[in-house]
């Protein structure tokens, strides 16, 4: 049984395989991420051969095939933030969050990801969490940012107790 997010963003689509991706996108944004369910139904409702959905899921950086955490971490990894440090950030944060690019924390607060450009090059090295550039990160800002993010969301859970 498809949910009321997937039936609307295959509505109008039905059998038109060339939609593929376009519905990926709908579903990612209603959702957060593309699950089985909506790979399988994806797949149905398209006409496209199941093996074709997962692929294109899969092969694309864009699409989440699992629910992201509360907090989604990027660091950039293009050149300029690359030579002003970025994999020290990347260290920072595998160091303190225990997960590797593409990985949720298992308590579901952080989701991280490495991009290969931002375009704030000027900036870098940059982290963006939860949407919102922080500019010429080094280690001990990144660790206090996310240290910051775990204090706020463990008074927000006992606020909710």
């Amino acid at each position: 049984m498809a949910t009321m997010a997937l039936e609307r963003a295959l509505e109008g689509r039905k059998q038109q395989p060339q939609q593929l991706i376009e519905a990926l996108q709908d579903v990612q944004a209603a959702e957060g991420h593309v699950s089985e369910e909506a790979i399988r139904y994806i797949s149905q409702e398209l006409a496209v051969p199941l093996i074709e959905v997962f692929r294109a899921a899969s092969f694309y950086k864009a699409f989440r095939l699992s629910p992201p955490g509360r907090h989604l971490i990027t660091v950039c990894l293009g050149t300029a933030c690359h030579v002003r440090g970025a994999p020290r950030m990347l260290d920072e944060v595998r160091g303190q969050l225990g997960v590797a690019p593409g990985q949720t924390t298992d308590d579901g607060l952080f989701t991280v990801e490495a991009v290969n450009c931002l375009g704030a090059c000027a900036l870098g090295p940059v982290v963006v969490v939860d949407g919102v550039y922080h500019d010429h990160m080094n280690p001990a800002k990144l660790r206090k940012l996310t240290g910051w993010l775990r204090e706020r969301a463990q008074q927000e859970v006992a606020a909710n107790a």
